[in-house]
């Protein structure tokens, strides 16, 4: 708990030091962003953690830099941390991380061995959350819940999303074939809308450097990894860059539109195929 007050003491006097920055008095500051000035006040006096929707309106007020931008996502992403396992373990961390993604305007997420979170159906997710957990299957089905339901972004206007995913990611068998081919769907459906790009790395193109493991960017300030037990997020400049540079280059060789559509049709015919011999 001590550290979460820190954290929050630590928010609320960085707030305050931006605003002062920007030459606002904080019932500026609250005129700006659409806000009470009380608001402002128990933010900075470390009383108040803030919403997505209330950090995106402050951010957009003080007309941040991406390095004052990242300083915040920092703490932000510590204290939902810290506060999703106080409230409710897997569940709570899926809220985390759903915070994570509504408070960014543009994302950026690379696979090389399982689809991104935002594109998985509940059954995948299931078999995603489980892995290397020792949970019983409501706390798993619940935290599923909250990852599918995060998904409503994706159709949110005046956002942008990019996912780049190996053929490896797309073939890699964690459940029935039935699943795959479900998941499959999932994709071609989703790549139809108009903020949201999807491409695919065949095996038959060759890749521009290991893909060691995947990550995604939020607003090109932040890069988060997620391993076995745990999700690290890098803020580093330069470890950022590393991560946007290697986006983009399997960007560069990645197949999109009908192309990719007609990739996975193969795919999924192969799976079923698959699913007929196994019956």
């Amino acid at each position: 708990m001590d550290d979460r007050r820190d954290r929050l003491r630590a928010l609320g006097e960085l707030l305050r030091r931006l605003r002062k920055d920007a030459g606002l008095t904080g019932k500026d500051l609250a005129s700006r962003a659409g806000l009470t000035q009380p608001t402002i006040s128990q933010i900075e006096t470390g009383q108040l953690l803030p919403l997505p929707e209330t950090v995106d309106r402050l951010v957009e007020a003080l007309e941040l830099s991406s390095e004052a931008r990242a300083e915040l996502h920092v703490l932000l992403t510590r204290l939902r941390d810290e506060v999703a396992r106080l409230k409710g373990g897997l569940a709570g961390r899926e809220s985390a991380n759903a915070a994570r993604v509504r408070a960014a305007h543009q994302v950026a997420s690379f696979q090389s061995a399982m689809m991104p979170a935002l594109l998985q159906t509940a059954d995948y997710a299931r078999l995603a959350l489980a892995i290397g957990r020792d949970l019983d299957e409501d706390a798993v089905s619940r935290a599923a819940a909250v990852r599918v339901e995060a998904q409503s972004i994706l159709f949110q206007a005046g956002r942008e999303f990019a996912f780049v995913l190996t053929e490896g990611a797309v073939r890699t068998w964690p459940g029935p074939a039935s699943l795959i081919q479900a998941q499959l769907d999932r994709l071609v459906q989703v790549s139809t809308l108009p903020h949201v790009r999807i491409g695919v790395v065949p095996w038959s193109v060759q890749v521009p450097r290991f893909p060691l493991h995947g990550f995604t960017i939020f607003d090109g300030t932040a890069s988060m990894v997620e391993s076995l037990t745990a999700e690290h997020t890098l803020t580093d400049v330069d470890d950022v860059r590393v991560h946007v540079e290697t986006f983009e280059a399997f960007a560069e060789v990645a197949v999109y539109g009908e192309e990719m559509r007609t990739l996975l049709a193969r795919i999924s015919t192969e799976f079923q195929q698959l699913d007929t011999r196994s019956n």
